[in-house]
């Protein structure tokens, strides 16, 4: 936002905000609040006035958000992959590996793929992780691709392909908050605002309302953006892996029921075992 509009650093103020996400890292996020332990305390400030803006990571911010409170920018999407640390890939994984993760998508997507694994809870920054996998508390961890690119360890691991292995909603993005009333810090943010990221992360964001889900629901989503269309492949589970259901549908960029459709077929194809972990559309009407 400084280049965009000619400021300078001295123009802009950094506030720093410690989540209760970053305190707590001995239990997983879905078991002591989930995203809003990213959230809280930055939403807090920025209601009270104490800062003008917030930066998340988008995939950390709870779908329902305060009245007061609007997503003002996304900025350009980085890389939407996970790295696999420890293996080449999923099926190198030795037999009964015990891999790393406290995400509920990423766990339940390896039991699928590899029943025979042991999902071991691992929270924290990268060098934690990568601490703690060089200490033997697991044989394998999956890290983010962005958030590696973005602290310069992009040769860390193996990234597994994003059409085998989707992403969770919102994954790679960063979005920035600002007071729903605050059009002049809307005005400014505006100018940094990547129409396409916006567009495929607001989709995401749609889908996960429309499914009803929570911290323990395992969702993945990739999107593909051509022109003013969106294309969006989503596959549910059951949190032990053991059930899968997938849907896919294309619908423009501006169309804000296309997710919604989609979350219905999605549940519609999902079984009880997955159904069980939603409260979409499509089930309060079964």
């Amino acid at each position: 936002m400084i280049a965009a509009h000619g400021l300078t650093e001295a123009d802009v103020e950094l506030v720093t905000v410690t989540a209760s996400g970053d305190r707590i890292q001995d239990r997983p996020l879905a078991d002591i609040g989930g995203k809003a332990l990213w959230t809280k305390e930055l939403d807090a400030a920025l209601l009270s006035g104490e800062i003008d803006f917030a930066v998340h990571s988008a995939k950390d911010v709870e779908t329902i958000r305060p009245a007061g409170i609007t997503i003002a920018a996304i900025l350009p999407r980085e890389d939407v992959r996970d790295v696999l640390v420890g293996a080449a890939s999923i099926t190198a994984l030795p037999q009964g590996a015990r891999v790393g993760t406290s995400a509920p998508r990423r766990a339940a997507m390896l039991l699928h793929a590899r029943p025979d694994c042991t999902v071991v809870p691992i929270r924290g920054n990268v060098a934690t992780r990568l601490a703690k996998l060089a200490a033997g508390e697991a044989d394998a961890t999956f890290l983010a691709a962005a958030g590696l690119n973005r602290l310069g360890e992009n040769g860390t691991g193996h990234a597994l392909p994003a059409d085998e292995w989707l992403p969770a909603p919102g994954q790679a993005a960063i979005a920035i908050e600002c007071r729903a009333d605050d059009a002049e810090t809307q005005r400014l943010l505006a100018a940094i605002d990547h129409a396409p990221s916006r567009h495929a992360v607001l989709a995401e964001r749609a889908l996960l309302a429309a499914l009803g889900g929570n911290c323990h629901s395992p969702v993945a989503v990739l999107t593909h953006a051509e022109g003013e269309t969106l294309t969006l492949r989503t596959a549910v589970f059951s949190p032990d892996g053991a059930e899968r259901a997938d849907a896919e549908a294309t619908f423009a960029a501006t169309d804000s029921t296309g997710p919604a459709r989609l979350a219905a077929d999605l549940l519609a194809r999902a079984t009880p075992a997955i159904t069980a972990y939603f409260t979409g559309p499509h089930l309060a009407e079964s």
